[in-house]
Protein backbone atom coordinates (compact mmCIF):
# COMPACT_ATOMS: atom_id res chain seq x y z
CA UNK A 1 0.00 0.00 0.00
CA UNK A 2 1.48 3.48 -0.28
CA UNK A 3 2.77 5.82 2.04
CA UNK A 4 0.21 8.17 3.01
CA UNK A 5 1.96 11.26 4.64
CA UNK A 6 0.71 13.21 7.76
CA UNK A 7 -0.96 16.04 5.98
CA UNK A 8 -3.31 13.10 3.77
CA UNK A 9 -3.63 11.15 6.77
CA UNK A 10 -5.07 13.66 8.77
CA UNK A 11 -7.24 15.08 5.91
CA UNK A 12 -7.97 11.16 5.31
CA UNK A 13 -9.58 11.09 9.26
CA UNK A 14 -12.11 14.05 8.98
CA UNK A 15 -12.83 13.51 5.03
CA UNK A 16 -12.99 10.06 4.16
CA UNK A 17 -16.55 8.85 4.08
CA UNK A 18 -16.29 5.72 6.61
CA UNK A 19 -19.11 3.47 5.88
CA UNK A 20 -21.21 3.06 9.00
CA UNK A 21 -22.68 -0.21 10.31
CA UNK A 22 -24.83 1.11 12.61
CA UNK A 23 -28.58 1.34 11.99
CA UNK A 24 -30.25 4.52 10.91
CA UNK A 25 -32.52 5.41 14.01
CA UNK A 26 -36.23 4.74 12.96
CA UNK A 27 -37.41 8.77 12.77
CA UNK A 28 -34.60 9.13 10.25
CA UNK A 29 -35.02 5.92 8.53
CA UNK A 30 -38.48 7.09 7.29
CA UNK A 31 -36.58 9.80 5.29
CA UNK A 32 -37.16 13.81 5.26
CA UNK A 33 -35.46 16.56 3.13
CA UNK A 34 -32.01 18.58 4.44
CA UNK A 35 -30.16 21.43 2.65
CA UNK A 36 -27.76 20.65 0.46
CA UNK A 37 -24.88 23.06 -0.66
CA UNK A 38 -21.88 22.01 -2.87
CA UNK A 39 -18.88 24.21 -3.96
CA UNK A 40 -16.56 23.34 -5.97
CA UNK A 41 -13.26 24.49 -7.89
CA UNK A 42 -12.60 27.93 -7.87
CA UNK A 43 -15.92 28.52 -5.54
CA UNK A 44 -18.34 28.00 -8.21
CA UNK A 45 -21.56 26.95 -7.05
CA UNK A 46 -22.16 23.14 -8.01
CA UNK A 47 -25.60 22.54 -5.91
CA UNK A 48 -27.58 24.49 -3.59
CA UNK A 49 -31.43 23.26 -3.00
CA UNK A 50 -33.02 21.36 -0.70
CA UNK A 51 -33.03 17.39 -1.31
CA UNK A 52 -34.51 14.40 0.11
CA UNK A 53 -32.85 12.11 1.67
CA UNK A 54 -32.63 8.49 0.49
CA UNK A 55 -29.92 4.82 0.21
CA UNK A 56 -27.88 5.39 -3.24
CA UNK A 57 -25.56 3.01 -5.36
CA UNK A 58 -22.78 4.68 -6.32
CA UNK A 59 -20.08 3.52 -8.42
CA UNK A 60 -16.53 3.67 -7.55
CA UNK A 61 -13.76 4.79 -9.85
CA UNK A 62 -10.48 3.69 -10.33
CA UNK A 63 -9.03 7.28 -11.38
CA UNK A 64 -10.35 8.36 -7.96
CA UNK A 65 -6.48 8.40 -6.60
CA UNK A 66 -6.52 11.89 -4.65
CA UNK A 67 -4.76 10.46 -1.54
CA UNK A 68 -1.92 8.82 -3.44
CA UNK A 69 -0.92 6.69 -6.36
CA UNK A 70 -2.88 3.39 -6.19
CA UNK A 71 -5.72 4.29 -4.32
CA UNK A 72 -8.60 4.19 -6.42
CA UNK A 73 -11.64 2.37 -6.70
CA UNK A 74 -12.27 -1.05 -7.45
CA UNK A 75 -15.04 -0.30 -9.59
CA UNK A 76 -17.52 -1.53 -7.39
CA UNK A 77 -20.90 -0.39 -6.98
CA UNK A 78 -21.22 0.84 -3.41
CA UNK A 79 -24.57 1.94 -1.23
CA UNK A 80 -24.94 4.74 0.97
CA UNK A 81 -27.06 5.10 3.42
CA UNK A 82 -29.74 7.81 3.71
CA UNK A 83 -29.62 9.95 6.92
CA UNK A 84 -26.04 11.13 6.39
CA UNK A 85 -23.56 14.16 4.96
CA UNK A 86 -22.36 11.58 2.32
CA UNK A 87 -25.96 9.91 1.89
CA UNK A 88 -27.64 13.65 0.68
CA UNK A 89 -24.39 14.24 -1.66
CA UNK A 90 -24.93 10.76 -3.41
CA UNK A 91 -29.06 11.29 -3.28
CA UNK A 92 -28.56 14.79 -4.55
CA UNK A 93 -25.77 13.63 -7.61
CA UNK A 94 -28.90 11.68 -9.05
CA UNK A 95 -31.44 14.51 -10.30
CA UNK A 96 -28.37 16.75 -10.50
CA UNK A 97 -26.12 17.39 -13.47
CA UNK A 98 -23.62 19.55 -11.76
CA UNK A 99 -22.57 16.73 -9.50
CA UNK A 100 -21.75 13.52 -11.60
CA UNK A 101 -20.34 12.05 -11.49
CA UNK A 102 -18.68 11.11 -8.28
CA UNK A 103 -15.68 10.08 -7.86
CA UNK A 104 -15.33 7.93 -5.04
CA UNK A 105 -12.48 5.28 -3.83
CA UNK A 106 -13.08 2.14 -1.76
CA UNK A 107 -9.49 1.19 -1.53
CA UNK A 108 -9.37 1.69 2.10
CA UNK A 109 -10.52 -0.88 4.63
CA UNK A 110 -12.09 2.38 7.01
CA UNK A 111 -14.41 3.72 4.62
CA UNK A 112 -15.00 5.45 1.22
CA UNK A 113 -12.74 8.20 -0.08
CA UNK A 114 -14.15 11.00 -1.76
CA UNK A 115 -12.21 12.68 -4.55
CA UNK A 116 -14.38 14.44 -7.04
CA UNK A 117 -17.98 15.58 -7.87
CA UNK A 118 -18.50 16.76 -11.22
CA UNK A 119 -15.41 18.43 -12.60
CA UNK A 120 -14.39 19.30 -9.47
CA UNK A 121 -11.44 17.19 -8.60
CA UNK A 122 -8.78 17.17 -5.48
CA UNK A 123 -5.73 17.85 -6.37
CA UNK A 124 -2.60 18.33 -4.13
CA UNK A 125 -3.14 20.08 -1.07
CA UNK A 126 -6.75 20.32 -1.85
CA UNK A 127 -9.87 17.75 -0.39
CA UNK A 128 -13.46 17.64 0.11
CA UNK A 129 -14.54 19.49 3.36
CA UNK A 130 -17.72 18.59 5.11
CA UNK A 131 -19.61 20.99 7.02
CA UNK A 132 -22.53 20.60 9.02
CA UNK A 133 -24.85 23.26 10.50
CA UNK A 134 -21.40 25.41 10.03
CA UNK A 135 -19.60 22.71 11.85
CA UNK A 136 -16.44 20.82 10.80
CA UNK A 137 -16.59 17.21 11.31
CA UNK A 138 -14.20 14.37 12.52
CA UNK A 139 -15.43 11.53 11.52
CA UNK A 140 -16.30 10.07 7.61
CA UNK A 141 -19.01 11.60 5.87
CA UNK A 142 -21.36 7.91 5.62
CA UNK A 143 -21.12 8.78 9.49
CA UNK A 144 -21.75 11.82 9.35
CA UNK A 145 -25.74 11.60 11.12
CA UNK A 146 -27.52 14.87 9.42
CA UNK A 147 -31.63 15.29 10.36
CA UNK A 148 -34.18 17.09 8.93
CA UNK A 149 -33.59 20.52 8.05
CA UNK A 150 -29.99 20.56 8.82
CA UNK A 151 -27.25 22.77 6.93
CA UNK A 152 -25.15 20.54 4.76
CA UNK A 153 -21.63 21.90 2.96
CA UNK A 154 -19.47 20.21 0.76
CA UNK A 155 -16.58 22.35 -0.33
CA UNK A 156 -13.43 21.65 -2.27
CA UNK A 157 -10.82 23.72 -0.16
CA UNK A 158 -6.47 23.98 0.20
CA UNK A 159 -5.75 23.71 3.66
CA UNK A 160 -2.66 25.69 4.11
CA UNK A 161 0.86 25.43 6.18
CA UNK A 162 1.61 25.51 9.02
CA UNK A 163 -1.97 24.69 10.97
CA UNK A 164 -3.27 23.15 7.64
CA UNK A 165 -6.74 24.66 8.66
CA UNK A 166 -9.54 24.67 6.04
CA UNK A 167 -10.77 28.38 4.73
CA UNK A 168 -13.51 29.92 6.68
CA UNK A 169 -17.07 29.76 5.63
CA UNK A 170 -19.27 32.77 4.90
CA UNK A 171 -22.62 33.72 5.58
CA UNK A 172 -24.78 36.76 4.49
CA UNK A 173 -27.62 38.01 6.52
CA UNK A 174 -29.87 40.30 4.63
CA UNK A 175 -34.14 41.17 4.51
CA UNK A 176 -35.98 39.39 2.37
CA UNK A 177 -37.58 42.65 0.72
CA UNK A 178 -36.48 45.75 -0.33
CA UNK A 179 -37.57 48.74 -2.32
CA UNK A 180 -35.94 49.55 -6.18
CA UNK A 181 -32.98 52.19 -5.79
CA UNK A 182 -33.15 52.66 -2.28
CA UNK A 183 -30.11 51.07 -0.27
CA UNK A 184 -30.34 48.63 2.43
CA UNK A 185 -27.96 47.23 4.61
CA UNK A 186 -26.59 43.47 4.99
CA UNK A 187 -24.33 41.86 7.01
CA UNK A 188 -21.12 39.16 6.17
CA UNK A 189 -20.20 36.64 9.22
CA UNK A 190 -17.95 33.90 9.15
CA UNK A 191 -17.34 30.51 10.67
CA UNK A 192 -14.42 28.44 11.44
CA UNK A 193 -14.14 25.14 11.99
CA UNK A 194 -15.42 24.80 15.00
CA UNK A 195 -18.71 26.52 14.23
CA UNK A 196 -17.76 29.95 15.98
CA UNK A 197 -18.97 32.99 14.06
CA UNK A 198 -17.43 36.46 14.01
CA UNK A 199 -18.46 39.22 12.02
CA UNK A 200 -16.57 39.19 8.21
CA UNK A 201 -14.79 42.50 6.83
CA UNK A 202 -13.14 43.08 3.49
CA UNK A 203 -16.42 41.25 1.80
CA UNK A 204 -17.96 41.61 -1.33
CA UNK A 205 -21.47 41.86 -1.94
CA UNK A 206 -23.40 41.83 -5.47
CA UNK A 207 -25.27 44.91 -5.57
CA UNK A 208 -22.58 47.09 -2.64
CA UNK A 209 -21.33 49.87 -3.02
CA UNK A 210 -18.17 48.80 -0.91
CA UNK A 211 -16.79 45.60 0.99
CA UNK A 212 -18.15 45.17 4.43
CA UNK A 213 -16.35 47.17 6.88
CA UNK A 214 -14.99 45.74 10.59
CA UNK A 215 -18.91 45.01 11.70
CA UNK A 216 -19.16 43.12 8.81
CA UNK A 217 -21.70 44.99 7.44
CA UNK A 218 -22.35 47.27 4.08
CA UNK A 219 -25.07 48.57 1.91
CA UNK A 220 -26.88 46.86 -1.33
CA UNK A 221 -29.11 48.47 -3.82
CA UNK A 222 -31.32 46.78 -6.00
CA UNK A 223 -33.64 48.40 -8.63
CA UNK A 224 -34.39 44.46 -9.54
CA UNK A 225 -35.15 41.20 -7.47
CA UNK A 226 -31.98 39.54 -7.28
CA UNK A 227 -29.30 36.63 -5.59
CA UNK A 228 -26.92 38.51 -3.27
CA UNK A 229 -23.34 37.24 -3.47
CA UNK A 230 -20.77 37.39 -0.85
CA UNK A 231 -17.33 36.35 -1.33
CA UNK A 232 -13.81 37.20 -0.33
CA UNK A 233 -10.43 35.33 -1.47
CA UNK A 234 -9.56 32.22 0.12
CA UNK A 235 -13.04 31.98 1.80
CA UNK A 236 -16.06 29.61 0.82
CA UNK A 237 -18.45 31.77 -0.75
CA UNK A 238 -21.85 32.45 1.08
CA UNK A 239 -24.63 30.51 0.39
CA UNK A 240 -26.77 32.81 -2.23
CA UNK A 241 -29.79 35.32 -0.73
CA UNK A 242 -32.94 35.78 -2.83
CA UNK A 243 -34.00 39.68 -1.96
CA UNK A 244 -37.61 40.67 -3.77
CA UNK A 245 -37.87 43.77 -5.09
CA UNK A 246 -41.58 45.62 -6.18
CA UNK A 247 -43.44 42.41 -4.74
CA UNK A 248 -41.46 40.36 -7.47
CA UNK A 249 -38.61 37.50 -6.09
CA UNK A 250 -35.77 36.21 -8.52
CA UNK A 251 -37.38 33.19 -10.66
CA UNK A 252 -40.54 35.24 -10.76
CA UNK A 253 -41.67 34.33 -7.26
CA UNK A 254 -43.42 36.53 -5.05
Amino acid sequence: MPRITPKRLAAACALLLALSLSIVPGALAKGFSANLRVVGAGGRVLAEKSVATATTSVKTSATATCFGEGTGGSGKSVSIKAGTGLGLLAAASKTTATLRPLSISDHFDFGLALCGVGHSIARGSSSWYLKINHKALQVGGDAATIRPGDEVLWALATTSAPSFEYPEELVLVAPHTAKAGVGFGVRAFSYDGKGRRKPAAGVKVSGASAPTGSDGRTTVTLNRPGLLRATESGEIPAARVAVCVGGKCPGGGR
